[in-house]
């Protein structure tokens, strides 16, 4: 029996009204989705990002100490599918305010799939252009419903994974800044934020504030950036781990190899306790095993984040253990390790 601990009533802080990411914690204002963004009613899509369930664990985890929970947050159900959504409406809603996003201008921005698929979503909503810049071999899926949404997409080198796709769009915007709004997630404190003033109280209250370890992929690391931190301002005690892959070349679509690829200007290092690098095959092979044995579809990157948390669990007597999965399996049906 899986338990599920519903979202809570809550209140998002207005990203509006924040400046810089190091003033997130001075501001007390409340968000409604619904009142009007830059003059106008929000679409009803807006509503619908975070709020995720946290769903405990119970066949995967059968070997685990018995004292030890797992909980999952289950970003899937955003309305893009994927964690992604609350990092691109912080980093839409401050553009607009500042009056980065103006009409006429497109939101560009590198990205491995979910990232874009949010700002494609919220491009349709809100009514901007979007162009994405996305490697070769990104799945699909991913670029079918890029073109539900109706954004323009530029494929580059796949060998060169999403590094290779930033250094295209920092060409493109070079050569015509006025023509767009480069979001760049990578280094955008609005993608940390997101995750402070969103994921990081959800997992407080949802958890009862039980929770010891947080285990979350690191990508553009603004999850872990921004949820950790409110999580260690909570409680200094709760565990940071971070997840990335166990070599340069991996499939683990949205996680970074650290070791040797750019850095995130967001990343601070001192912002995660542990780092754990798991295996594309752990990745698939716990994918699988949580569609099967828990019912729960979802991507590789959070079979990568259930891999590492058990891996946690089984070194501990006791613990609430918290790992983000960043999105469903919908974007991942065509690949082949599904059958195994």
């Amino acid at each position: 029996m899986i338990n599920i601990y519903p979202s809570t009533e809550w209140s998002y802080p207005a990203s509006s009204q924040r400046r810089v990411w190091e003033e997130a914690q001075n501001y007390s204002h409340v968000l409604d989705w619904h009142r009007p963004v830059c003059g106008r009613r929000a679409p009803a899509v807006i509503s619908l990002i975070g709020k995720t369930p946290l769903a405990e664990l119970a066949r995967v985890t059968r070997d685990v100490p018995r004292r030890v929970t797992v909980l999952v947050k289950l970003e899937g159900m955003n309305p893009g599918g994927s964690v992604k959504d609350r990092t691109a409406l912080y980093i839409v809603q401050e553009a607009l305010r500042t009056g980065k996003l103006t009409p006429g201008r497109i939101l560009i921005d590198a990205t491995s799939g979910n990232t874009g698929i949010a700002y494609a979503m919220l491009g349709a909503a809100l009514g901007f252009p979007v162009k994405l810049a996305m490697a070769a071999n990104a799945s699909p899926e991913r670029l079918r419903i890029l073109q539900a949404y109706g954004a323009s997409v530029i494929l580059t080198d796949p060998v060169a994974r999403t590094d290779g796709a930033r250094q295209v769009v920092r060409e493109l915007v070079a050569a015509s800044p006025e023509l767009y709004f480069h979001a760049d997630q990578y280094s955008n404190p609005a993608n940390p934020l997101a995750h402070y003033m969103t994921t990081g109280p959800e997992i407080w209250q949802q958890s009862g504030g039980r929770i010891t370890h947080f285990v979350a992929g690191m990508g553009t690391s603004g999850t872990m950036m921004g949820a950790g931190r409110y999580l260690r301002e909570r409680n200094p005690a709760v565990q940071l781990i971070g997840v990335q892959p166990d070599s340069p070349q991996h499939g683990i679509a949205g996680l970074k190899y650290l070791r040797v690829d750019d850095v995130p200007a967001i990343y601070d290092p001192a912002g995660v306790d542990r780092i754990m690098e798991i295996s594309t095959e752990e990745a698939q092979e716990m994918a699988r095993r949580l569609a099967r044995e828990e019912g729960l579809f979802v991507g590789i990157s959070a079979g990568a984040a259930v891999a590492a948390a058990i891996q946690v669990a089984r070194e501990l007597d006791e613990g609430v253990i918290v790992a983000l999965l960043p999105d469903g399996g919908f974007k991942y049906t065509s690949a082949s390790f599904w059958e195994g």
